[in-house]
């Protein structure tokens, strides 16, 4: 099968719409206390490579979201988009589970979400 004619928009081979076509979004958002931290600069030393491993291990978009002021408190949210919803809540449960592990933090909260076709 050719494609069809150059008419300015991008090839779809399957049809918006079509049973075929899923797409999930799950986001992450952990509510972390820091250990032994006097300053910014310090904070900044445990937060990136907790999101640059999260970015590197799962391949998820990660940053630090809330709380830049404040040195002994970080958020960071990740959210990652697939095409498989068990594939996507497999990876957020790796994820949980890494920062979970960190002995440099304190997992204060977890928050979830899922956004799937019908939302």
């Amino acid at each position: 099968m050719s494609p069809p004619p150059d008419t300015g928009r991008a090839f779809d081979p399957v049809p918006a719409g079509h049973p075929d076509t899923h797409m999930y979004v799950g986001t992450l958002s952990f509510d972390l206390l820091l250990g032994d931290v006097r300053s910014l600069k310090e904070k900044r030393s445990v937060v990136r490579p907790i999101v640059a491993e999260l970015q590197r291990k799962y391949a998820v978009s990660a940053a630090e979201v809330d709380h830049m002021d404040l040195h002994r408190r970080a958020v960071i949210g990740l959210a990652l988009v697939s095409g498989d919803a068990g594939h996507l809540s497999d990876v957020l449960d790796r994820c949980e589970r890494l920062v979970a592990g960190r002995p440099e933090v304190e997992l204060l909260s977890v928050r979830r979400r899922f956004h799937g076709e019908d939302d």
